[in-house]
């Protein structure tokens, strides 16, 4: 039988590409997000490989997450694992003249609406006595660097949320992995420099990053092993990047 994935903020990116190659790996797939045209297309374009259920909700909303999981036809209720990938980085300020409303933006979707969903999905699991939740944290929320204040005090949430999680559901069976990626080329710039296209470009100028399906591809190798191993935490990096702030560019 295949197992049911949920998958957070599979619009794009990261989301995205799990979504792809998890639907070619005999998983069936509930993709969620805000942007309904975009969950459609990913629906159309992976209907031939596997079954989809789309789930249209923004996730910083705790009634629209419970509500959305409510919703949930019978066949799909049984959630096997629980990608939370959702999340953003907006604005790059020092913290004596950061924008509020960035702040609430990377607080609201990277802490909370993490925390709305596996509030809401773990229930499931437990009452099971087995599922996989995946965090898709960052190399931000190991080491701290210049501007990324707030950003990184959110991906250190969800780094300690991981370990949190994991203690609190082991006795249940349920697996907790937290994935910490260095630079990968998706939205993520294009989001934290609001558009501009050109300054986003410029972060991954003169290196190769990660993709997205770099870390869809280590997601299901985590997704892959027996059911006595658990993958706790994984850091990974661009060859090119050592450390959050050294990078070597040609």
């Amino acid at each position: 039988m295949k197992k049911i994935v949920l998958i957070t903020g599979a619009t794009a990116g990261i989301g995205e590409a799990i979504a792809k190659l998890l639907a070619k790996n005999d998983y069936k797939l509930i993709i969620t997000g805000r942007r309904l045209e975009r969950l459609e297309e990913l629906r159309n374009s992976l209907a031939a490989d596997t079954d989809i259920h789309i789930l249209n909700f923004d996730i910083r909303n705790e009634t629209e997450v419970e509500n959305a999981i409510n919703s949930l036809p019978a066949e799909w209720k049984e959630i096997d694992v629980l990608i939370n990938n959702a999340g953003l980085a907006v604005g790059l300020n020092h913290i004596n003249d950061g924008v509020i409303d960035d702040w609430e933006r990377m607080i609201d979707t990277n802490i909370k609406g993490l925390l709305y969903i596996t509030r809401f999905v773990s229930p499931i699991m437990v009452q099971n006595k087995q599922g996989h939740i995946v965090n898709i944290s960052s190399i931000a929320g190991k080491e701290i660097y210049e501007y990324g204040n707030v950003y990184g005090a959110t991906k250190h949430a969800v780094d300690a949320l991981s370990r949190a999680i994991r203690i609190d559901l082991v006795k249940d069976g349920i697996k907790v992995t937290n994935i910490a990626p260095g630079m990968v080329d998706t939205e993520f710039s294009l989001v934290r420099f609001k558009g501009d296209k050109k300054r986003a470009d410029k972060v991954y100028s003169g290196f190769t990053p990660l993709f997205g399906e770099d870390i869809a591809e280590t997601v299901l190798f985590t997704l892959q092993q027996p059911a006595h191993v658990n993958l706790n935490d994984i850091v990974i990096m661009p060859t090119a990047q050592a450390a959050i702030s050294v990078i070597h560019r040609a």
